[in-house]
């Protein structure tokens, strides 16, 4: 029998053990360079490795010109419909367009008015989740981090559903309806619960409301009050119909892509991009750029004065500041050159949503940020490289002002691009769902193997 090790017992075998791992497993310098390892699935000139095929979503950046690669203004496109058209469809006409953005990524095409109101329907009277789950999994069980309740959750689904594996694509249109539905309720739920018994505040559980939208659902069901202002909605319904999809290449949803090859359950899928989409250098950017953004507004003294923020940003970009990572965030975008329309498209509402809050000054300081990165950016590096404002920069200062939690900042993300991965999943089941198996190369030279005995 062995015997119960001490913690601080543990803790010295972990640290050891830690440094065996790290020895063992890092690799040389310039070894992915040697065998022409695509890291990330990125080409040397940074486009991506073509590894499928979507009619759902597409990003466009850049050009190429007799070989080289030209950036241009950023473009994103919903089912063959430019954002910055369909924004402007429903913003002209003075309604929300989360829903119908949601109808046209699921079916390929716009709604029209009778089709769009009974897909509304639909989506209301399945956002209701039973008491009895909601005390058994989310109350009795809170969580330190929204996302992996939400991830816990969605596989708990799994088990209330009578025909969870099938995935024929009545039956994944059925369960994707049911996700859509469910997530803004899951995801508030899952803040409220970690409020309550981690953080010490009062418990708010607001039953959801199946004749409003996805964006005031979400603002009543966060808040004691239930109230929101018209201008508040609007804007999240944006930053919402901005999320929901982002091509099949975006590291979430091509998770799915990959776990759906498989032939597995819709959850399964769903579960592996809420835990992709969590991570920092994805959904969970925008809580950098929150952070960063106050050790800024509480450094420079003078938000107005360009030179003071130049100094700023030189220290952040030299490592001197913030997190020493060298980083800014919220600029520069794995595939947007010159603009990001979702960022383009999202401060034009953050600056009427400023102004009705009292907090046009911040907005300033952001939008000078946004002007002076890229410049001290280029000069400290040495670099042309072209560099813009990505929609992280501006989101999380939106649900600031929306007074939204800083916890629920990524799972809000979530609640958006249920849509475009429940759109994947269904394609890729409708495609074949050939099995996702790209090759690894091992680089271990052979040994020999060692009887205990003779072992050092």
């Amino acid at each position: 029998m062995y015997k119960e090790m001490s913690q601080e017992a543990m803790d010295s075998y972990f640290d050891i053990a830690g440094e065996i791992v790290e020895v063992k497993n890092r690799f040389r310098p310039g070894v992915y360079d040697k065998y022409n390892v695509k890291r990330g699935l990125r080409n040397e000139d940074g486009s991506g490795v073509l590894v499928g095929l979507t009619e759902i979503g597409d990003v466009h950046a850049y050009v190429f010109d007799e070989g080289e690669k030209v950036p241009v203004e950023g473009r994103l496109v919903y089912r063959g419909i430019d954002i910055y058209d369909f924004v402007k469809g429903f913003l002209s006409e003075k309604r929300f367009g989360f829903e119908e953005c949601a109808y046209l990524l699921l079916f390929g095409d716009l709604p029209n008015k009778i089709a769009l109101e009974k897909f509304k329907e639909v989506l209301g009277s399945r956002r209701k989740i039973n008491e009895d789950f909601v005390r058994a999994n989310i109350l009795n069980a809170p969580s330190q981090d929204v996302m992996n309740k939400i991830a816990r959750l969605v596989l708990t689904m799994y088990s209330f559903d009578n025909d969870p594996d099938n995935t024929s694509i009545k039956n994944l249109l059925r369960q994707s309806m049911d996700l859509i539905a469910k997530f803004p309720v899951m995801a508030a739920y899952g803040y409220q619960a970690k409020a309550h018994y981690l953080d010490g505040k009062s418990l708010y559980i607001h039953n959801p409301d199946s004749g409003l939208s996805t964006a005031e659902n979400i603002l009543m069901l966060l808040r004691p009050t239930k109230e929101y202002t018209e201008l508040e909605a609007t804007v999240l319904d944006l930053a919402l119909v901005l999320h929901a999809e982002h091509g099949g290449g975006n590291n979430s949803t091509f998770a799915t892509h990959v776990v759906s090859s498989s032939g597995t359950d819709i959850y399964s899928s769903v579960a592996a991009a809420v835990g992709s989409l969590k991570g920092p250098k994805h959904g969970g950017a925008n809580n950098k750029v929150i952070s960063m953004m106050s050790e800024i507004k509480e450094k420079v003294r003078d938000w107005g004065s360009d030179v003071q923020i130049r100094e700023y940003l030189t220290k952040i970009i030299r490592k001197e500041a913030f997190d020493r990572t060298g980083l800014i965030y919220g600029m520069g975008h794995a595939v947007y050159t010159l603009s990001d329309p979702r960022c383009v498209l999202l401060k034009e509402q953050a600056e009427k949503l400023a102004k009705q809050v009292g907090r046009s000054d911040e907005f300033d300081l952001y939008t000078r940020i946004e002007k002076l990165a890229p410049q001290v950016f280029r000069e400290i590096r040495n670099t042309d490289k072209p560099m813009c404002a990505n929609v992280d920069f501006y989101s999380g200062f939106v649900y600031d002002m929306l007074g939204i939690p800083l916890e629920m900042n990524t799972p809000i993300f979530a609640v958006a691009r249920i849509v475009g991965w429940c759109a994947h999943i269904i394609e890729e089941h409708l495609n074949g769902c050939k099995i996702i198996r790209p090759a690894y190369k091992c680089i271990k030279k052979r040994t020999e193997y060692v009887k205990m005995e003779d072992r050092n």
